[in-house]
Protein backbone atom coordinates (compact mmCIF):
# COMPACT_ATOMS: atom_id res chain seq x y z
CA UNK A 1 0.00 0.00 0.00
CA UNK A 2 2.91 2.34 0.71
CA UNK A 3 4.26 1.83 -2.81
CA UNK A 4 0.86 2.66 -4.32
CA UNK A 5 0.61 5.82 -2.25
CA UNK A 6 4.10 6.88 -3.26
CA UNK A 7 3.44 6.15 -6.94
CA UNK A 8 0.26 8.24 -6.88
CA UNK A 9 2.13 11.08 -5.17
CA UNK A 10 4.72 11.02 -7.96
CA UNK A 11 1.96 10.97 -10.58
CA UNK A 12 0.24 13.99 -9.00
CA UNK A 13 3.48 15.96 -8.90
CA UNK A 14 4.25 15.13 -12.53
CA UNK A 15 0.69 16.08 -13.50
CA UNK A 16 1.11 19.46 -11.79
CA UNK A 17 4.10 20.07 -14.09
CA UNK A 18 2.31 18.84 -17.23
CA UNK A 19 2.89 22.13 -19.07
CA UNK A 20 6.66 21.82 -18.63
CA UNK A 21 9.16 19.67 -20.53
CA UNK A 22 9.62 17.42 -17.55
CA UNK A 23 10.71 17.26 -13.92
CA UNK A 24 14.14 16.40 -12.52
CA UNK A 25 14.59 13.64 -9.98
CA UNK A 26 15.83 16.18 -7.44
CA UNK A 27 12.63 18.23 -7.75
CA UNK A 28 10.52 15.08 -7.50
CA UNK A 29 12.46 13.95 -4.45
CA UNK A 30 11.87 17.30 -2.73
CA UNK A 31 8.18 17.66 -3.63
CA UNK A 32 7.37 14.01 -2.82
CA UNK A 33 9.47 14.18 0.37
CA UNK A 34 11.39 11.02 -0.49
CA UNK A 35 15.16 10.31 -0.48
CA UNK A 36 16.85 10.34 -3.89
CA UNK A 37 17.65 6.64 -3.67
CA UNK A 38 14.02 5.76 -2.94
CA UNK A 39 12.79 8.07 -5.66
CA UNK A 40 15.15 6.49 -8.20
CA UNK A 41 13.90 2.97 -7.43
CA UNK A 42 10.28 4.10 -7.55
CA UNK A 43 10.74 5.88 -10.88
CA UNK A 44 12.39 2.86 -12.45
CA UNK A 45 9.49 0.66 -11.34
CA UNK A 46 6.97 3.15 -12.73
CA UNK A 47 8.85 3.37 -16.04
CA UNK A 48 8.55 -0.42 -16.45
CA UNK A 49 4.76 -0.05 -16.13
CA UNK A 50 4.64 2.91 -18.59
CA UNK A 51 3.44 5.12 -15.75
CA UNK A 52 6.46 7.41 -16.17
CA UNK A 53 8.72 8.29 -19.10
CA UNK A 54 12.24 9.73 -19.02
CA UNK A 55 13.68 11.90 -21.77
CA UNK A 56 16.94 10.35 -22.99
CA UNK A 57 18.67 13.71 -23.46
CA UNK A 58 17.39 15.96 -20.67
CA UNK A 59 16.89 13.07 -18.20
CA UNK A 60 13.68 14.77 -17.09
CA UNK A 61 10.62 12.73 -16.12
CA UNK A 62 7.02 13.07 -17.27
CA UNK A 63 3.81 11.05 -17.07
CA UNK A 64 3.68 7.92 -19.21
CA UNK A 65 1.13 6.95 -21.84
CA UNK A 66 -0.63 4.40 -19.64
CA UNK A 67 -2.51 7.21 -17.87
CA UNK A 68 -3.89 8.36 -21.22
CA UNK A 69 -4.87 4.82 -22.19
CA UNK A 70 -6.73 4.20 -18.94
CA UNK A 71 -8.22 7.67 -18.97
CA UNK A 72 -9.67 7.15 -22.43
CA UNK A 73 -11.11 3.82 -21.38
CA UNK A 74 -12.86 5.43 -18.42
CA UNK A 75 -13.95 8.33 -20.62
CA UNK A 76 -15.59 5.91 -23.05
CA UNK A 77 -17.66 4.45 -20.23
CA UNK A 78 -19.28 7.85 -19.62
CA UNK A 79 -22.01 7.10 -22.13
CA UNK A 80 -23.71 10.49 -21.92
CA UNK A 81 -20.64 12.20 -23.44
CA UNK A 82 -21.28 10.63 -26.85
CA UNK A 83 -24.85 11.94 -26.70
CA UNK A 84 -23.72 15.42 -25.71
CA UNK A 85 -20.76 15.86 -28.07
CA UNK A 86 -22.83 16.62 -31.23
CA UNK A 87 -24.57 19.44 -29.36
CA UNK A 88 -21.21 20.81 -28.20
CA UNK A 89 -19.85 20.73 -31.74
CA UNK A 90 -22.94 22.51 -33.05
CA UNK A 91 -22.71 25.17 -30.32
CA UNK A 92 -19.01 25.80 -31.01
CA UNK A 93 -19.66 26.24 -34.73
CA UNK A 94 -22.56 28.59 -34.13
CA UNK A 95 -20.89 30.87 -31.60
CA UNK A 96 -17.34 30.58 -32.97
CA UNK A 97 -15.81 30.00 -29.53
CA UNK A 98 -14.36 27.18 -27.42
CA UNK A 99 -17.02 25.12 -25.68
CA UNK A 100 -16.48 22.94 -22.60
CA UNK A 101 -18.16 20.10 -20.76
CA UNK A 102 -17.34 19.94 -17.05
CA UNK A 103 -18.17 17.15 -14.61
CA UNK A 104 -18.48 17.54 -10.82
CA UNK A 105 -15.99 15.52 -8.77
CA UNK A 106 -16.50 16.19 -5.06
CA UNK A 107 -15.44 19.74 -4.24
CA UNK A 108 -13.96 20.19 -7.72
CA UNK A 109 -15.09 19.98 -11.33
CA UNK A 110 -13.10 18.35 -14.12
CA UNK A 111 -13.07 19.45 -17.75
CA UNK A 112 -13.91 16.26 -19.66
CA UNK A 113 -14.51 17.64 -23.16
CA UNK A 114 -13.45 20.69 -25.15
CA UNK A 115 -14.54 21.68 -28.65
CA UNK A 116 -12.55 24.50 -30.26
CA UNK A 117 -13.82 26.68 -33.10
CA UNK A 118 -11.68 26.35 -36.22
CA UNK A 119 -12.70 29.85 -37.29
CA UNK A 120 -11.47 31.62 -34.17
CA UNK A 121 -7.68 32.04 -33.80
CA UNK A 122 -8.13 33.54 -30.32
CA UNK A 123 -9.04 30.71 -27.97
CA UNK A 124 -9.60 30.21 -24.29
CA UNK A 125 -7.49 27.11 -23.76
CA UNK A 126 -8.25 25.04 -20.69
CA UNK A 127 -6.76 21.55 -20.70
CA UNK A 128 -8.82 18.38 -20.54
CA UNK A 129 -8.55 16.86 -17.10
CA UNK A 130 -8.07 20.25 -15.43
CA UNK A 131 -9.69 20.38 -12.00
CA UNK A 132 -11.22 23.61 -10.73
CA UNK A 133 -12.67 24.24 -7.24
CA UNK A 134 -16.46 24.21 -7.39
CA UNK A 135 -16.90 27.80 -6.23
CA UNK A 136 -14.87 29.24 -9.13
CA UNK A 137 -16.13 29.86 -12.66
CA UNK A 138 -19.48 30.01 -14.42
CA UNK A 139 -19.68 26.27 -15.15
CA UNK A 140 -19.10 25.29 -11.54
CA UNK A 141 -21.45 27.90 -10.13
CA UNK A 142 -24.19 26.76 -12.50
CA UNK A 143 -23.81 23.22 -11.14
CA UNK A 144 -23.82 24.37 -7.51
CA UNK A 145 -26.95 26.43 -8.15
CA UNK A 146 -28.77 23.41 -9.58
CA UNK A 147 -27.85 21.07 -6.73
CA UNK A 148 -30.01 20.54 -3.64
CA UNK A 149 -29.19 23.27 -1.12
CA UNK A 150 -27.83 20.78 1.41
CA UNK A 151 -25.37 19.44 -1.17
CA UNK A 152 -24.15 22.85 -2.31
CA UNK A 153 -23.78 24.02 1.30
CA UNK A 154 -21.75 20.91 2.13
CA UNK A 155 -19.38 21.61 -0.77
CA UNK A 156 -19.07 25.30 0.02
CA UNK A 157 -18.33 24.58 3.68
CA UNK A 158 -15.16 22.81 2.52
CA UNK A 159 -14.09 25.64 0.23
CA UNK A 160 -15.07 28.94 1.82
CA UNK A 161 -14.88 30.62 5.24
CA UNK A 162 -18.18 30.30 7.09
CA UNK A 163 -18.93 34.03 6.87
CA UNK A 164 -18.63 33.98 3.07
CA UNK A 165 -21.16 31.20 2.48
CA UNK A 166 -24.46 33.15 2.95
CA UNK A 167 -23.47 35.73 0.31
CA UNK A 168 -22.35 33.02 -2.07
CA UNK A 169 -25.65 31.17 -1.63
CA UNK A 170 -27.51 34.37 -2.54
CA UNK A 171 -25.55 34.57 -5.80
CA UNK A 172 -26.47 30.93 -6.50
CA UNK A 173 -30.15 31.80 -6.00
CA UNK A 174 -29.79 34.49 -8.67
CA UNK A 175 -28.23 31.95 -11.04
CA UNK A 176 -31.14 29.58 -10.42
CA UNK A 177 -33.66 32.33 -11.21
CA UNK A 178 -31.99 33.45 -14.44
CA UNK A 179 -31.11 29.94 -15.61
CA UNK A 180 -27.44 30.53 -16.39
CA UNK A 181 -24.17 31.69 -14.83
CA UNK A 182 -21.61 34.29 -15.94
CA UNK A 183 -18.05 34.82 -14.77
CA UNK A 184 -15.49 37.49 -15.68
CA UNK A 185 -11.73 37.15 -15.08
CA UNK A 186 -12.21 34.68 -12.23
CA UNK A 187 -9.41 32.32 -13.26
CA UNK A 188 -7.72 34.12 -16.16
CA UNK A 189 -7.59 37.90 -16.54
CA UNK A 190 -9.39 39.18 -19.61
CA UNK A 191 -11.64 36.15 -20.09
CA UNK A 192 -15.35 35.53 -19.57
CA UNK A 193 -17.56 32.48 -19.49
CA UNK A 194 -21.27 31.71 -19.68
CA UNK A 195 -22.65 28.35 -18.60
CA UNK A 196 -25.66 26.19 -17.84
CA UNK A 197 -25.89 23.00 -15.83
CA UNK A 198 -27.19 19.76 -17.31
CA UNK A 199 -29.07 16.95 -15.63
CA UNK A 200 -29.75 13.34 -16.54
CA UNK A 201 -33.21 11.86 -17.04
CA UNK A 202 -33.76 11.46 -13.28
CA UNK A 203 -32.71 15.00 -12.42
CA UNK A 204 -29.16 14.36 -11.22
CA UNK A 205 -26.51 16.96 -12.04
CA UNK A 206 -24.05 15.39 -14.48
CA UNK A 207 -22.18 18.46 -15.63
CA UNK A 208 -22.21 21.91 -17.16
CA UNK A 209 -21.82 23.35 -20.64
CA UNK A 210 -19.80 26.57 -20.89
CA UNK A 211 -18.54 28.95 -23.55
CA UNK A 212 -15.17 30.61 -22.97
CA UNK A 213 -14.43 33.97 -24.60
CA UNK A 214 -11.93 36.80 -24.40
CA UNK A 215 -13.48 39.85 -22.81
CA UNK A 216 -12.03 42.72 -24.85
CA UNK A 217 -14.57 42.35 -27.67
CA UNK A 218 -17.48 41.09 -25.59
CA UNK A 219 -20.37 43.51 -26.15
CA UNK A 220 -23.71 43.32 -24.37
CA UNK A 221 -25.29 42.16 -27.62
CA UNK A 222 -22.69 39.43 -28.05
CA UNK A 223 -23.10 38.33 -24.43
CA UNK A 224 -26.88 38.10 -24.84
CA UNK A 225 -26.37 35.96 -27.94
CA UNK A 226 -23.98 33.60 -26.14
CA UNK A 227 -26.37 33.25 -23.20
CA UNK A 228 -29.29 32.39 -25.48
CA UNK A 229 -27.23 29.78 -27.32
CA UNK A 230 -25.83 28.06 -24.23
CA UNK A 231 -29.36 27.88 -22.74
CA UNK A 232 -30.70 26.48 -26.01
CA UNK A 233 -27.95 23.85 -26.07
CA UNK A 234 -28.63 22.91 -22.46
CA UNK A 235 -32.30 22.38 -23.30
CA UNK A 236 -31.41 20.31 -26.38
CA UNK A 237 -29.12 18.11 -24.32
CA UNK A 238 -31.81 17.54 -21.69
CA UNK A 239 -34.24 16.46 -24.43
CA UNK A 240 -31.60 14.18 -25.97
CA UNK A 241 -30.81 12.53 -22.63
CA UNK A 242 -34.46 12.00 -21.75
CA UNK A 243 -35.21 10.58 -25.20
CA UNK A 244 -32.20 8.26 -25.05
CA UNK A 245 -33.24 6.96 -21.65
CA UNK A 246 -36.78 6.31 -22.86
CA UNK A 247 -35.55 4.39 -25.88
CA UNK A 248 -33.31 2.26 -23.67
Amino acid sequence: MQSITRAMTVAKVLASHANEKGVSISVLSKQCELPLSTMHRLLQAMIKQSMVEQDEHSKLYRLGVVWLEYGLQVYDTIDYVSKIRPELESLSREVGESVYLSKPVGTEAMIVERIDSENNPIRIYDQLGMRIPMHIGAANKSMLAAMPKSQSESILSQLLPEDKIPGFLQSLNQITKQGYAISHSERTEGTSSVAVSIKDSIGQIIGAISIGVVSFNLTEERLTFLISKVIETGNNISIRLRSSNGNG
